[in-house]
């Protein structure tokens, strides 16, 4: 009897394992990033506009785009209107003072100046940290939130934040020793509510804080909202790294970082951390089925991964599928479980311009929208993140998710619905908008690139056709690639700086006519990636032959940038940058380029 107990009891175990093996997140595609690329050589998602939404400048005359650390982005949809909050310092990370900062826009695309909403906060005199020697002396608190908005079910919209202490180097703000967590409404006519506490840590309370306490507040709405919040453990795990560590409230207190959730058909709830750690609840967040686990297959580090539900039914998650963070990649799944692919977000590096400390490179740090906190009309999904920790981003993702085009292309932008199949990347000094019929790639920043690109079918043979405008022919570049699967130029075309129309040919470039400010070039491009050979007409012109400068089997989209390919960083570049690149604060003059048209065909 005791020996088939045994095997019962063994049965069991086997199918639970079973069972919470399957009943777990996991890649199961084969494609992986390569570190070598910003891109990772992964294959962009269609239609896919990255939009810089703050760009930082020491130079601007305020508190807010002036100071060089920002981070953490969250990001709302509310009123008919997105929200976007992101935490600052100075100059690093986790160094005083910090403040959180609000921005707000009507069409995601189009965002308005950053405002403080939680400003700096100063630490009481002669404060000291359990088990620490630091005195505070004129120090402020920095900001550490994971979780940025709540909207309540009386269908208010609130800004969540985090005042915590680092009084040394090396300090965290995020060990259970700040001061407390934060609330203020943000109201339909952009005005903002007062500052509450919503939770003190353990050494705070009413008694020896600069705001009052939510109970105290008078405005039912709000106590309501903050009791919702308190109640909801799904809401409350994302308060674990700052909160108190034996917070009862907090379900699941152990040492995991940047919690976020999405619900399946079911009822179970899907919960992820960093490093790609998961596992399930089937009680809201109240217990978890198992520690959480590294995902199996799916490859993250030491940042966050965002996961949703999308509006087609299926789910996705977007995060760094590297040991880096780089690049911003997604990954789709039917069921919520099973993840099948990696697409490419954002595989841009901009020059990190001003050093700091803890300033990593790449786009990074991403989260969408969290389910009670709106819906953006037309079914596309949008995530933020910060670039280098400095610049903060946006990036609207069209759903159902696509990575293949099977016509080829006849986009005129007459039509501006055409550029809801282009991949954009649009920093706020290197605009690219459809504007006046034409996609105009605009650039004034010394340190980053406009950039559009169009997928085609993949192509052996292939006719590309193009009209384009520069505005100016003694400053300013443009490059124009035609590109396989992982990225790979096999061809380059240059309007560079001195009126010359150029294409790469192996180590050197080769002249292929003059161009004028103002009048418009049409290019015709036979290319054949079998032979390697490609023929260039411009205006109706004789046909110019010449070699591809890199072999490739086919290709599949068309590549229009204003700047260089950029390599740095790299995966041998010294993890922490401590100073700030020359004139960092500079702007140029601006450079225009306006396509017209673009056509492609099979040979």
């Amino acid at each position: 009897m005791k020996f088939l107990r045994g095997i019962s009891f063994f049965v069991l175990l086997f199918i639970s394992i079973a069972t919470n093996a399957q009943d777990t997140v996991r890649y199961t595609g084969k494609t992986l990033s390569n570190v070598d690329y910003h891109h990772g050589q992964l294959s962009p998602a269609i239609g896919v506009h990255n939009i810089q939404t703050m760009r930082t400048n020491r130079a601007d005359n305020n508190n807010t785009t002036s100071w060089t650390y920002n981070h953490a982005p969250m990001l709302a949809y509310w009123n008919n209107a997105f929200y976007l909050e992101y935490l600052s310092n100075p100059v690093g990370e986790h160094v005083a003072p910090g403040q959180t900062l609000l921005q707000t826009s009507k069409d995601g695309y189009n965002w308005s100046n950053p405002v403080v909403i939680f400003p700096p906060y100063k630490i009481p005199d002669g404060f000291v940290k359990e088990g620490k020697k630091d005195t505070a002396k004129n120090d402020y608190a920095v900001m550490h939130q994971r979780v940025g908005f709540y909207t309540s079910k009386n269908k208010s919209l609130y800004a969540l934040a985090y005042y915590g202490i680092a009084l040394a180097k090396g300090d965290d703000p995020n060990d259970g020793n700040g001061i407390g967590r934060v609330i203020r409404e943000i109201k339909a006519d952009g005005s903002f509510g007062p500052i509450f506490f919503l939770r003190y840590n353990h050494a705070f309370n009413e008694k020896n804080t600069l705001y009052p306490f939510y109970k105290s507040s008078g405005d039912k709405n709000l106590i309501a909202a903050c009791e919702e919040i308190l109640a909801t453990p799904l809401l409350m795990m994302q308060t674990v790294e700052e909160g108190d560590r034996n917070d009862p409230l907090i379900p699941l207190q152990k040492d995991f970082k940047a919690f976020n959730y999405y619900h399946l058909p079911n009822g179970n709830v899907v919960g992820l951390w960093k490093y790609a750690l998961t596992s399930i609840s089937k009680n809201e967040g109240k217990t978890w089925l198992y520690n959480p686990t590294r995902a199996p297959g799916f490859v993250n580090a030491n940042a966050k991964i965002w996961g949703q539900k999308t509006s087609d039914k299926k789910y996705a998650t977007v995060y760094n599928p590297s040991e880096f963070r780089w690049p911003l990649a997604l990954s789709i799944s039917d069921d919520g479980l099973k993840y099948k692919n990696l697409l490419l977000v954002n595989g841009e590096i901009t020059s990190l311009r001003y050093g700091g400390a803890y300033k990593s490179y790449g786009p990074q740090y991403v989260r969408g929208i969290q389910e009670m906190d709106g819906t953006p009309p037309g079914g596309n999904m949008w995530v933020t993140y910060s670039m280098n920790k400095e610049d903060i981003w946006v990036s609207k993702i069209p759903i159902p998710v696509k990575d293949k085009e099977l016509k080829h292309v006849d986009d005129n932008f007459s039509d501006a619905t055409v550029i809801n199949k282009w991949n954009l990347y649009s920093p706020l000094w290197c605009r690219t908008v459809v504007q006046d019929k034409k996609l105009s790639l605009a650039d004034s920043d010394p340190f980053d690139y406009a950039k559009a690109e169009r997928i085609f079918p993949n192509s052996k043979k292939v006719s590309v056709e193009f009209a384009i405008t520069p505005q100016q022919k003694d400053f300013g570049a443009l490059e124009i690639e035609i590109v396989d699967a992982k990225g790979t130029p096999c061809l380059r075309l240059m309007f560079d700086s001195t009126g010359n129309i150029l294409t790469k040919q192996g180590y050197r470039n080769k002249s292929l006519g003059k161009y004028s400010a103002g009048e418009t070039v049409t290019m015709s491009v036979e290319l054949n990636t079998t032979t390697r050979f490609y023929t260039v007409i411009i205006n109706g012109g004789k046909p110019n032959n010449n070699l591809c400068f890199a072999p490739v089997e086919s290709v599949e989209r068309i590549v229009f940038r204003t700047g260089n390919t950029r390599r740095f960083p790299d995966a041998d570049t010294p993890t922490d940058q401590d100073y700030d690149l020359p004139d960092a604060d500079r702007r140029d003059k601006e450079a225009v380029y306006q396509v017209h048209y673009l056509k492609t065909k099979a040979l």
